[in-house]
């Protein structure tokens, strides 16, 4: 029979440990609110909180290789050893420690500071015996009890919730039934049922979000969990018979390729995983509590950056090819325009007739590009009243450049340089590398004074690399560099402003996240789906971090501008475009969305977002229409960012406006007047066409 080890109240939240007859250690999150019930019909066996599998040790059977690693011979032989709480001014650690008879320990760290809506989670495997130990998995959290409220399995009750991800079309929501995915327990219930997924690379965000959730429909509970981790990760739904269990971290030797040697006397930390649990009916609810994670990290970020100022990035006006001259004729078309960030983006270091994307890794200047250097135009820029940024690829070489046959300081796999058809990759771990580095990189931006730096990412080294216990732990070492490099040119240049950017979305997870002041999420500039990326990211990062691009052209009507202008409001405003071939009126729209915009940044800084509107089935295609209502905190303010797309659309679109939000209608952005009100606390819109955007600032009288 279990019973309760301990249980912790961590703000709305309670964590619940149970222990078995065997010692074995179970771990339970619930509302506060909202006690746990005995189920005494409930057939289910605890699933351990540590996920662990060590080389020869016995696989878990009942179908299980070749599915899932967990719940072997491994995570058998832990039991529990003892626990303890750290407290530190307004955070607490609850620390279990579970030991294996032959001479190593588990530390299962979870950690919550006061007014937190999430925990951190993570493991820290020490090595006491005399032996090396090879590990092929080992898990960053695992929760049991899911859920708790269901009698028997929960048949058709329990949801699951994904993000997908594909380049440009980034964080699309799924939601599946246990059914659906074949994980109803087995008429025996010994068969085991374990949806793995997860990504195999370098970019973390390709395929999958490293994200779950979880939802009990019939008691209204959600439960939430985030990765932050750049390279290969997994995430599991596990269940055997009536109890349901969720885990994740590394991706294992199975799926991903890692193994890693832990040497007598040695540890290993895994990556940390984000959690959280609450009553609602809504998922953009639960995804708040989560991303709320990574504000800390935002509003310690640089000073300038607190205002969420207004960036202008060239390369959709120069496409790759920017040049002294055509900077400064930019630069007399937006100068006191209210920009405070100039980009000069890929391309500044190119030869003639060689494109930008097989010519980075060297970055000498261009002399046909600059001929005076960049020191001229940096200081054009600065005149203008901008302060300068500029692009790098940092951890990627192009085949026409020099760095590209420096194949001693580059990625091996099976003693091959690893070569994709335009990239090798820099040996992170390489000192060589690193002052290199320093010198092209952060050399750079020292000497012409730059205060924003994006950072590319165009690539994936695969499965893994050379050099390492196993591929898999190459690759993460690698990435563990990529991290340590950011944080280097941080300390160099204090106050730097980083952009995250890799293909416009593939590094979208927690840790790069916290490590850059925002990320430019998708390469789809002047597609008509920017809007829907843009609200289906509002549930995996914070929409301060969200830089949305308005790329403008000369052909554009007025309704098209403005279409791409309201774009920006789910997140940071971005120009780019024919900027120099403008007319006054196109710049008027321009100009009355900036003005907008500088008035919501409030709430685009700290709020809660919800999704209204059909499900688009195609985003390359899309139809129907889509709403974004954001409330500000303290619930003064609020926006409403809405968009038509193609097909039917209703004589009247209806919002039920979220409690709380204020109702009074004070300014309406469009390009040209639009019928919008509130009655009875529903927003009432009244579409006239389809491709069309309107944004409406609400507030409290």
């Amino acid at each position: 029979m279990d019973r309760i080890l301990k249980e912790y109240i961590l703000g709305d939240m309670i964590a619940r440990y149970y222990l078995d007859e065997e010692q074995h250690v179970g771990l339970e999150l619930y509302p506060e609110d909202m006690p746990v019930p005995k189920n005494p019909g409930k057939r289910a066996k605890l699933d351990a909180m540590v996920q662990i599998k060590l080389a020869g040790d016995i696989y878990n059977g009942a179908y299980a290789p070749g599915n899932t690693l967990r719940n072997g011979e491994s995570t058998d032989r832990l039991r529990y050893k003892s626990q303890e709480v750290i407290m530190e001014e307004d955070s607490q650690t609850i620390l279990t420690c579970l030991w294996d008879e032959r001479g190593y320990e588990v530390r299962h760290s979870l950690e919550w500071e006061k007014g937190q809506t999430w925990v951190e989670m993570w493991n820290e495997l020490l090595n006491e015996s005399r032996f090396p130990i090879e590990v092929e998995m080992i898990s960053s959290f695992s929760l049991t009890g899911i859920s708790p409220y269901l009698e028997g399995d929960g048949h058709n009750q329990v949801m699951v919730h994904r993000l997908m991800s594909r380049w440009s079309q980034e964080g699309r929501l799924t939601s599946q039934t246990m059914e659906e995915l074949q994980l109803d327990t087995s008429w025996s219930r010994e068969a085991v049922r374990c949806e793995r997924f997860g990504q195999v690379g370098s970019l973390p965000v390709n395929r999958y979000f490293p994200f779950l959730a979880m939802e009990d429909k019939k008691n209204h509970v959600f439960w939430g969990v985030q990765l932050a981790h750049g390279a290969s990760w997994q995430m599991e739904i596990y269940r055997v018979d009536e109890n349901i269990a969720i885990s994740g971290g590394l991706s294992d030797r199975e799926f991903g390729h890692w193994m890693k040697t832990v040497r007598p006397g040695d540890s290993f930390v895994t990556p940390k995983a984000i959690g959280t649990v609450c009553r609602t009916d809504s998922v953009d609810i639960l995804t708040k509590r989560l991303t709320d994670a990574g504000q800390k990290a935002a509003d310690e970020g640089p000073d300038p950056e607190q205002d969420l100022p207004m960036v202008f990035n060239e390369y959709c006006t120069t496409w790759g090819c920017p040049s002294h001259e055509n900077i400064r004729k930019i630069l007399e078309s937006i100068k006191e325009k209210g920009f405070s960030y100039f980009v000069i983006d890929c391309g500044w270091y190119k030869e003639a007739g060689v494109p930008w994307d097989i010519s980075m890794g060297d970055y000498h200047v261009s002399r046909e590009l600059f001929p005076e250097g960049l020191e001229k135009t940096v200081k054009a820029i600065k005149e203008a009243g901008l302060k300068p940024g500029i692009w790098f690829e940092i951890e990627n070489v192009g085949k026409a450049s020099m760095a590209y046959q420096m194949e001693e300081h580059l990625l091996h796999l099976d003693g091959r340089v690893l070569t994709t058809t335009r990239r090798r990759f820099w040996d992170m771990n390489d000192p060589w590398v690193e002052e290199y580095l320093t010198e092209r990189v952060i050399g750079l931006l020292k000497k012409y004074g730059f205060e924003y730096m994006k950072i590319d990412y165009n690539d994936t080294i695969g499965m893994g690399c050379d050099g390492y216990e196993s591929i898999g732990e190459g690759l993460r070492k690698n990435v563990e560099k990529s991290y340590e490099f950011l944080e280097k040119v941080k300390r160099e240049i204090p106050g730097i402003v980083l952009e995250n950017c890799a293909s416009g979305g593939h590094r979208l997870e927690p840790r790069f996240m916290a490590a850059t002041s925002m990320a430019s999420f998708s390469d789809a500039h002047e597609c008509e789906e920017i809007p829907i990326i843009a609200a289906n990211l509002h549930r995996a990062i914070l929409p301060r971090q969200s830089q949305i691009w308005a790329v403008v052209r000369e052909q554009d009507s007025l309704k098209r501008i403005a279409y791409s202008v309201i774009n920006t409001f789910l997140g940071r405003l971005c120009l780019s475009g024919d900027v120099t071939k403008l007319d006054k009126k196109q710049w008027e729209v321009i100009e009355l969305g900036m003005s907008f915009y500088k008035k919501i940044i409030p709430v685009i800084k700290s709020g809660q977002s919800y999704r209204f509107g059909p499900d688009v089935a195609s985003i390359r295609h899309p139809e129907g229409w889509q709403a974004v209502v954001r409330t500000g905190e303290g619930g003064e303010k609020a926006c409403v960012i809405l968009h038509t797309f193609d097909g039917s659309l209703p004589e009247q679109i209806e919002i039920p406006l979220p409690p709380g939000c204020p109702v009074d209608v004070i300014e309406v952005y469009s390009d040209t007047q639009e019928e919008v009100f509130v009655k009875n606390n529903v927003f009432r819109y009244l579409p006239k066409e389809n491709r069309k955007a309107v944004a409406v600032l609400l507030k409290r009288i």
